[in-house]
């Protein structure tokens, strides 16, 4: 009796393994015409409620490279050191190991499949292999068909009722960078929707923390400020990183270009939300600001900016505050926009761009910056 149960237990997780494989298999087949779908993100709209439209900025992720897609689940082990002889065949090893894995997906799967859309029993066999699988090369397999699967928006509901957000979620705590990354990418999709945002606003402050601390400009650190831009699509819970936006300017002015957007599109979240104005101006920012508007500087970094800075121009009454202005400490983003005459030679140091664009947003930024700062001188 105990050797059939025994039986039955194995033959239950090889059927529960193999759907779930014949799965990863189908999504990473279609993983090409998902990244064409995936990169339509960015229209600023969360599905099923309409909470946001327009300007906001809303990114879907799938930062992997079809070219690479046989390298991306081969992961080394922490001794398999590059230039030793040991390290070599441990690589080798990985290697060997992984190509057997994926075999045996193409070997379940019917050949004649050009499915991409998972069904949800296949997606429970996913989730319940991301839930039990130790194996970091399984998971980031795994994790890819859901953030593909994630790209379509009846299936994010069918996720989230199969208790997948916990699930995945729980994979934030793994010390695999590329892993987590997977993982990011997946919340990411599913932030997509009203509900799922609803639900994953628990695990906000440790994304922002995760963001904030990983190495920059790497994937993991990018991919948590797409998480974090998507839950801040709308204003319901962009008051949860109130006390993280001097670390964001921070990663601002000293990150690459691609580490810089991201940041601008966050900010640019917040600072359309007049109730986050003051947070805003009381961050502490970089004395590297300043440097930024220079002729060298992206002309999408500088527009972008410069934008935020009208908006809370125009959220901010300057006079009607002019008795709580003592709030904001020296090298807040207030002071920085209080120096008129400071931040005027900075800007106007780039009237001479090239770009024509770019010379009428820092006139139109000037103009109004020094309506709102000197009202009464203009009379």
């Amino acid at each position: 009796m105990g050797y059939a149960r025994k039986v039955g237990w194995v033959t239950a997780g090889l059927v529960i393994g193999a759907g779930a494989c014949y799965c990863i298999y189908r999504l990473t087949r279609g993983r090409k015409q998902n990244k064409e779908k995936m990169a339509e993100g960015g229209s600023g709209d969360v599905d099923d409620a309409g909470d946001c439209s327009g300007a906001r900025y809303n990114d879907w992720s799938d930062d992997d490279d079809d070219s690479n897609e046989s390298k991306s689940i081969v992961w080394y082990p922490p001794w398999a050191r590059i230039g030793t002889e040991a390290g070599t065949r441990a690589r080798a090893r990985a290697r060997a190991r992984a190509t057997r894995a994926r075999r045996a997906v193409q070997k379940r799967a019917s050949p004649n499949s050009d499915d991409t859309v998972l069904s949800p029993q296949e997606l429970q066999k996913v989730l319940c292999l991301v839930e039990m699988s130790e194996k970091p090369y399984i998971l980031e397999a795994a994790l890819i068909a859901l953030g593909n699967n994630a790209a379509y928006a009846f299936n994010r509901d069918i996720i989230r009722d199969l208790g997948g957000l916990p699930i995945v979620a729980k994979i934030l705590n793994t010390r695999d960078p590329i892993v987590k990354e997977k993982a990011l990418i997946v919340l990411n999709n599913l932030s997509v929707n009203a509900e799922n945002q609803r639900r994953l606003k628990v695990y906000m402050n440790q994304v922002c923390d995760d963001t904030i601390t990983s190495r920059l400009n790497s994937s993991v650190q990018l991919a948590g400020l797409r998480l974090l831009t998507n839950m801040t699509v709308t204003n319901e819970y962009q008051h949860m990183l109130a006390n993280s936006i001097s670390d964001f300017f921070r990663l601002f002015s000293a990150g690459n270009e691609e580490t810089k957007l991201q940041v601008l599109k966050l900010l640019l979240n917040l600072a359309e939300n007049p109730a986050m104005t003051r947070e805003l101006l009381r961050a502490q920012v970089p004395s590297s600001l300043g440097s930024l508007f220079n002729k060298k500087e992206n002309k999408e970094v500088i527009l972008k900016l410069l934008v935020i800075f009208e908006n809370i121009n125009d959220n901010f009454r300057w006079e009607e505050n002019e008795p709580t202005q003592n709030q904001f400490g020296e090298g807040s983003l207030f002071f920085f926009l209080k120096e008129f005459q400071v931040c005027a030679d900075k800007v106007l140091g780039i009237e001479s761009h090239h770009d024509f664009l770019v010379k009428v947003k820092v006139g139109k930024f000037m103009a109004k910056l020094a309506e709102h700062m000197f009202p009464k001188s203009q009379e």
